[in-house]
């Protein structure tokens, strides 16, 4: 049957309109199927990503294993997990297949500024891209087009946000209270006075190489003073745990193990809100890099005002979180969520003065600094131990995932800028700056020092002035521009020398010196009335202050420990005081005593004595004791005998059940 032309031609319409339509579903369908094979691909390359990872960790536990057993000490793990990423990064850059190139480049010549997020219309249908940086016009055709190496280069607020919270809390929560007190003044002048004049003759003499720079035309582009003063702050931030770790292994001096380890806790925080003032200088005028006097005073302002914030911020809530260990006491019937609030609320100091404008890494420091104080006491025993042996967990994981992402970030970043003049200016001038931050400090301290900082402390601090996981966060937060590509490749270069060349060379430095070692780091070495009375003399006059309002007040309000406030407030407020004082204190007097002291006794230092018969813990007895006539002797209060005692200045002895334990006043022949 032949049908009429117009329903011919109706027919042959609906039949293109149906293929039309068929054709289209055809290719969508494709285009689902391929959306879903890139999606997998990727999941599948963010597997194996961080397989590498959790892969080089591994070896690098396996390896300083084999270390410890071997007892090789010229490379410390941090060093091995460099080591193990460069490897990898060097399999990465030239092992892997580079992907095939989809990118191509798009004009908005009608913007005047970037935009964090773009949505691209393709074919009709929307897809959204986030911004990644900035591209030098001379690279835009060297853009990394290798999927793997880019899934390996991880978000610097990764470090920041994830990473860098456990190192920082862990190094407050352990903080050994007895020794950084006792040594206060000193490591604050060392953290606060030291990093400024570090920070400052770096930069001055980088501006100096950068000048150098632009006379013989090796610098392509801009390079200001603000930058190098930036670049003075950023790797001035030390990290010798490459040096304390072979300290804690050969227990040497514990003064000198105190004075590293107080002055590179602080100098962390300081470095970094150092960055952040130098970042608020902005001159007024045409000259935004111009010094300018109301912009110097500011940037000061600013220095203050978040170091002092962010100090209150992380106290406040160790204050907090005691508070609520110490009323919810049913926690303890369930240790698991006990631990679980006492890490989310620590984590959260860190994320919470980051969200109002401050610097986390001194807010969960000192976070950590009140945990230990108040809130560890009111934890049950088994929180107690978990709570240590996980930030310890998640510090020394943390720590070293950082360090095999150094080694694998110089082969996978793709914004490397190598200066041999800027590299071989900034060693120079790390170690002029080092040098006037340690020998004038030093000086002018011991002026006001009974127990002076000998040379060989000072040279063996001059020495253990490494750069490491804190340089390496900051000079990767912000590799925008020029200069700050150059600083974070001259960052990543310094880190590298200083823990192979100067970790590696601290055992023989140690010898070298004649420091001290066999001191168990935790312990003094056997007290006399003389060593104890010069370091009372020398304990900073606030912190006795502070010590005894803490321990008369703060410590039985916010834990179950420590005097009755019914013993330390007046008559007059009796009432409050039976209010606000638990059961437990009564039952828990000598606690606080004893958790503070963080004092070990090795059998060697103990000697039972029954009447007038002596006998050490060796086995050997005699006639003579090393005690002391308790005639004549000055009653304290309390909290002077909690302090003495744990600054390491008590009474050296001890009743217990009718037996003295007696430390040896003098070395007996």
């Amino acid at each position: 049957m032949q049908l009429p032309g117009r329903s011919r031609l109706l027919l042959l319409l609906l039949l293109r309109a149906g293929g039309l339509r068929a054709g289209e579903r055809s290719s969508s369908a494709m285009e689902e199927i391929a959306t879903e094979k890139e999606a997998e691909e990727s999941h599948r390359q963010d597997s194996v990503s961080l397989l590498t990872f959790i892969l080089l960790l591994t070896l690098t536990i396996l390896t300083i294993w084999l270390f410890k057993h071997r007892r090789v000490r010229f490379l410390h793990e941090t060093g091995l997990a460099m080591i193990y990423g460069l490897i990898v990064g060097v399999i990465l850059r030239y092992g892997s297949p580079s992907s095939s190139g989809h990118d191509k480049p798009f004009s908005c010549s009608q913007e005047d500024r970037p935009f964090t997020t773009l949505l691209v219309n393709v074919s009709g249908k929307f897809f959204e891209y986030t911004l990644k940086g900035e591209i030098s016009p001379g690279k835009i055709h060297n853009v990394e087009q290798n999927d793997m190496l880019r899934k390996v280069t991880f978000d610097p607020e990764v470090f920041f946000n994830i990473l860098l919270p456990p190192i920082i809390f862990h190094a407050g929560y352990s903080l050994k209270k007895r020794h950084f007190f006792r040594n206060l003044g000193s490591i604050l002048a060392y953290a606060f006075l030291g990093t400024a004049v570090s920070c400052f003759i770096i930069g001055n003499l980088m501006y100096g190489v950068v000048k150098l720079m632009k006379l013989v035309g090796q610098l392509s582009d801009k390079f200001y003073y603000t930058d190098c003063l930036l670049f003075g702050a950023v790797i001035s931030a030390t990290d010798p745990v490459t040096v304390l770790a072979i300290f804690n292994d050969l227990h040497a001096d514990v003064d000198l193990y105190a004075l590293l380890f107080g002055e590179s806790v602080l100098n962390d925080a300081v470095a970094i809100v150092l960055s952040s003032s130098i970042v608020a200088y902005q001159p007024t005028g045409e000259n935004t890099h111009a010094f300018d006097a109301a912009a110097f005073f500011k940037s000061v302002g600013v220095f203050l005002g978040i170091f002092s914030g962010s100090f209150m911020m992380g106290a406040v809530t160790g204050v907090v979180t005691a508070l609520i260990s110490f009323l919810f006491t049913k926690l303890h019937c369930f240790p698991l969520l006990e631990t679980a609030l006492f890490f989310l609320m620590s984590w959260s100091t860190f994320l919470l003065a980051e969200a109002c404008g401050f610097t986390g890494v001194v807010a969960v420091l000192f976070c950590g600094i009140t945990q230990a104080h108040y809130t560890y006491n009111n934890l049950s025993v088994e929180s107690r131990s978990r709570t240590k042996q996980l930030f310890e967990v998640l510090h020394f994981l943390a720590e070293n995932f950082i360090f095999s992402y150094m080694g694998l970030a110089l082969f996978t970043f793709q914004k490397h800028i190598f200066s041999p003049i800027f590299i071989i200016g900034a060693f120079i001038a790390i170690f002029l700056g080092r040098a006037a931050h340690i020998y004038p400090l030093s000086f002018f301290l011991n002026l006001g020092r009974r127990h002076k900082i000998s040379w060989n402390f000072q040279h063996m601090m001059m020495f253990s002035g490494l750069r490491g996981a804190m340089a390496f966060a900051l000079a990767i937060r912000d590799t925008a521009t020029y200069s700050h590509q150059m600083m974070f490749s001259t960052t990543l270069l310094i880190v590298f020398f200083t823990v192979w060349i100067i970790g590696g060379g601290t055992t023989p430095m140690l010898s070298w010196l004649n420091i001290r070692v066999g001191v168990d780091p935790d312990q003094d070495p056997p007290p006399n009335s003389e060593r104890g009375n010069r370091t009372k003399q020398e304990s900073a006059w606030l912190f006795r202050l502070w010590y005894s309002f803490d321990h008369n007040y703060l410590k039985p309000i916010l834990t179950h420990s420590g005097p009755p406030l019914t013993t330390t407030l007046p008559s007059c407020c009796g009432l409050l005081a039976r209010c606000l004082t638990t059961p437990q204190v009564y039952d828990n007097q000598e606690q606080l005593r004893e958790e503070d002291s963080d004092f070990i006794l090795n059998d060697g230092d103990l000697t039972l004595t029954y009447g007038d018969t002596t006998i050490t813990a060796n086995g050997s007895s005699g006639s003579r004791t090393a005690t002391t006539s308790l005639d004549g002797r000055k009653t304290k209060s309390s909290s002077e005998e909690a302090l003495e005692h744990d600054l390491g200045m008590g009474d050296n002895e001890v009743t217990s059940r009718g037996t003295r334990l007696v430390f040896p006043l003098e070395d007996n022949a």
